[in-house]
């Protein structure tokens, strides 16, 4: 056994390493008091969150809401990252029981998540194939390669995935293990797809028609389409049903519907083109609006845009919709601050500067720009309690984590929680002021999907 001299040692660091002096001079930073060494023993077998708990903010929660939309069942996103479109799903189904005097429908998380998977695939083929000229170590290229596939998203996807393939009830289409527990399901077709892209960029290298390569691509699909069938289920083309009162009663015969029909009983209109989506970034100017590149579910939908808002905005146009009783997608970032047992996010919930004696400074600007926070997850906001002036004191959320999660399932938030960790809000152009749709209508600002906010919401 070869033993390193501290002299070796030494040699090998480089000017930036740390050096033994360095060392040195750390150790004799360090003053343990009495009391840093008992927290010391107490995190040693506690978890952090668990000591760091303000006990003085842990009192019992107001729970009353002064304006709050109709309840309605709490949904469970399983082990999957889909809250995207258990959120979206949300308040189609309570603008329908609205729109219909409460008629009820669950929807098939499934069916939709199908189309999904298969667009994403064919996103990224057709990617490859446009980027095939490009080196393997190219940005764009490798933004590709590295996530063939994922269940992320944001309510975008709902949109371009419902208008374009119709929706379909629960009861036809129900969840597999696959469709609750995506991770295997994922990692296998992104490996035969990152296959199939190398096989892509060499018929474009070898100098092969377009017509060979799409020829190609249709038959990557056809394998893709066979495995999620095999994962997930095939999607249904006709079905029958019957609407249910919220009695749980059955409304009238049932009828046969297509996919696409069924689509145009429960939402209407199409969704496209009847919301924008509001953004709070203090990094970029506000009242501007930008669009993500290659941050869509399908090849041939429609970019992420959003308008950037202040958040006295953002609440106005929330209050309104909310007072009109109409629930809206919104994404949050919970890995902060949220008290996961008792659902309740405030700033206050956790004091970690003091366990361990330093500051956390950054404002929400600052997080963003160095990955510290961004939208991690996408959650149903559904009631706000107003004082009397009219402004916000606390929000709440349906969330999908099931109905024992939290408050019921769902989330309560104050108001400075939700002005520090809340990014998107998307919300029905009826209940945003004319001055900022005009503003949404500008020519975007192009910006990168490798930014530290455009994370997809899990």
């Amino acid at each position: 056994m070869t033993v390193l001299s501290p002299l070796s040692t030494i040699a090998q660091t480089r000017d930036g390493g740390i050096s033994q002096q360095m060392i040195s001079d750390i150790r004799k930073s360090q003053k343990m008091t009495t009391a840093d060494r008992a927290i010391a023993n107490a995190i040693a077998s506690n978890a952090i969150d668990n000591l760091a708990k303000n006990h003085a903010n842990a009192g019992e929660l107001d729970t009353y809401f002064s304006v709050e939309t109709k309840k309605q069942s709490i949904t469970d996103q399983q082990s999957s990252g889909r809250c995207w479109m258990f959120s979206g799903f949300n308040v189609i189904r309570a603008n329908f029981a609205k729109r219909t005097d409460s008629l009820t429908v669950d929807l098939s998380h499934s069916y939709l998540f199908f189309w999904d998977q298969l667009e994403k695939a064919n996103l990224f083929l057709q990617g490859v194939i446009d980027t095939a000229k490009k080196p393997m170590d190219d940005t764009r290229v490798q933004f590709f390669f590295k996530n063939p596939i994922n269940d992320g998203g944001t309510f975008c996807g709902v949109a371009d995935l419902a208008d374009k393939y119709g929706l379909v009830p629960k009861s036809v289409m129900p969840e597999t293990y696959s469709s609750d527990n995506t991770s295997r399901m994922a990692r296998l077709i992104s490996s035969k797809l990152r296959e199939y892209g190398l096989q892509l960029r060499q018929m474009a290298a070898d100098g092969k028609k377009q017509a060979d390569i799409n020829a190609a691509k249709t038959k990557m699909l056809g394998t893709v389409y066979h495995m999620l069938a095999m994962t997930i289920g095939e999607p249904p083309t006709q079905f029958t049903y019957s609407f249910r009162n919220d009695k749980g009663r059955a409304v009238g015969e049932a009828k046969t519907y297509t996919p696409q029909e069924f689509y145009r009983e429960v939402v209407g209109n199409q969704i496209n083109g009847s919301f924008i989506m509001a953004m709070n970034d203090p990094r970029r100017p506000y009242y501007k609006t930008y669009e993500v590149e290659y941050d869509r579910h399908t090849y041939d939908g429609h970019n992420w845009k959003y308008i950037n808002l202040p958040m006295d905005d953002i609440e106005k146009m929330a209050i309104a919709s909310l007072k009109d009783g109409r629930k809206m997608y919104s994404s949050y970032d919970v890995g902060k601050m949220l008290d996961r047992q008792r659902g309740y996010g405030d700033t206050e919930n956790f004091d970690y500067g003091s366990l361990f004696g330093v500051t956390f400074g950054m404002d929400k600007a600052q997080r963003i720009s160095t990955f510290d926070s961004g939208s991690t997850h996408a959650m149903t906001l559904t009631a706000v309690d107003l004082d009397e002036k009219g402004n916000a004191k606390k929000w709440k959320v349906e969330n999908s984590w099931g109905a024992t999660w939290g408050q019921g399932g769902c989330m309560i938030m104050s108001d400075r929680w939700f002005r520090e960790y809340m990014f998107r809000l998307v919300i029905d152009k009826k209940y945003v002021p004319e001055d900022i749709l005009k503003m949404n209508e500008q020519k975007p600002i192009m910006v990168m999907p490798e930014d530290p906010l455009f994370q997809k919401d899990f």
